[in-house]
């Protein structure tokens, strides 16, 4: 026992020098010799002051060491794709790597110019100066008049987007609706989506067709995908609600008829229980799907948690973000959405932004001043 408590006093000591030894600190980095490597193997795409000399490519420039490094480390080890760097960085060790990452954070930021910079709009805004060629049919804020018209107004984006892709590749017939969509690429239509999915439905009085009491029923089958009382939570399933009977009426015997193709929707159903259903639905009282209105600055405020100027987390190696190369911020945004960059973080963070999100959000940073 005197043996066992001579050695007591002892153990504080030796855990002491455990943690001191789990502790050791990185070599230090060598800016002269990142700068070598940098001219020799980096520069032609990076430049030899960080600036990336082409869309797309990332400025380098004083940008956050660590997470200079953590990134290299991730193209040698293949966690982050890109054959140019995973040739590149393959042949290099750590110390190579650390020299690189201090020489490039050791420089100045680039500095655009300020007279270029463009106007950032959140796709709401882009939305709704692209909806004024369609308020005549379906009204200004997408709560249509016209009988037979769909009302857009709180409809759910992502169908919003499928059913203009379906129109504009003939899917759907309409020739008008071809025609106006010819001109408009995805982000178009994204932006359009948030501007109605964003805009609030306007209740509708008693529908000139079907009756709305005896189409409660054979909607049991519906509620499903579209919502209690047509009301949808999910975006890419369209809400009934609140929607023009008529429309609702030929929607329905297209799908019935087969004209329009959807493997689980109605058939079977006769044209007085179909003129129910849509009276029912057209009675309803629904929502905005979406609040676009919100500015790019607020969607940004997730962001500024981790990238605000100042903010400083040492658990994590956090990009600066201001200032970059707009194209490569885009292309980063859209490999963490799509899990093509290992970081459960971002990829939950990307997860909900659609293109046209992710394009105006990528433009805020962009234009701001590098630091």
């Amino acid at each position: 026992m005197r043996k066992l408590a001579l050695l007591f006093p002892l153990i504080p000591i030796m855990l002491t020098a455990c943690g001191e030894e789990q502790q050791v600190q990185p070599p230090k980095a060598d800016i002269a010799a990142g700068k070598a490597t940098a001219q020799a193997e980096c520069a032609g795409c990076h430049g030899l002051d960080g600036k990336g000399v082409a869309p797309g490519i990332p400025n380098l420039a004083a940008q956050n060491e660590d997470y200079l490094h953590e990134s290299l480390m991730a193209y040698k080890e293949g966690k982050r794709t890109h054959a140019a760097l995973r040739d590149l960085t393959s042949h290099m060790s750590d110390q190579g790597l650390r020299d690189v990452a201090a020489f490039y954070a050791s420089l100045p930021p680039v500095q655009t110019d300020q007279t270029t910079k463009a106007i950032t709009l959140s796709p709401y805004e882009k939305g709704k100066a692209l909806s004024a060629s369609c308020a005549s049919c379906h009204g200004e804020d997408g709560n249509t008049t016209r009988p037979g018209m769909p009302s857009l107004a709180g409809q759910q984006p992502l169908y919003f987007v499928s059913a203009l892709q379906a129109y504009l590749h003939g899917a759907r017939h309409i020739a008008t609706m071809e025609e106006s969509l010819r001109g408009l690429n995805r982000i178009d239509m994204e932006n359009l989506a948030v501007y109605y999915a964003s805009q609030t439905p306007v209740r509708r009085g008693a529908p000139t067709v079907g009756d709305p009491a005896k189409g409660e029923p054979l909607t049991a089958r519906c509620g499903g995908c579209h919502g209690a009382h047509g009301v949808s939570h999910d975006a890419s399933t369209p809400t009934l609600a609140g929607q023009d009977a008529e429309y609702l009426v030929s929607a329905i015997k297209a799908y019935r008829d087969q004209t329009r193709q959807h493997e689980i929707m109605l058939s079977g159903n006769t044209d007085e229980e179909i003129a129910d259903i849509a009276a029912f639905y057209a009675v309803q009282e629904s929502k905005a799907a979406e609040r676009g209105a919100t500015t790019v600055k607020e969607l940004s405020d997730k962001c500024d948690r981790c990238h605000a100027v100042g903010v400083e987390n040492p658990a994590m190696a956090i990009p600066k973000i201001q200032g970059q190369d707009r194209d490569y911020l885009i292309k980063a945004m859209r490999a963490y959405r799509d899990g093509k960059r290992g970081s459960s973080l971002m990829h939950n963070m990307s997860l909900p932004y659609s293109e046209a999100v992710i394009e105006s959000v990528a433009s805020l940073y962009a234009n701001q001043s590098a630091r």
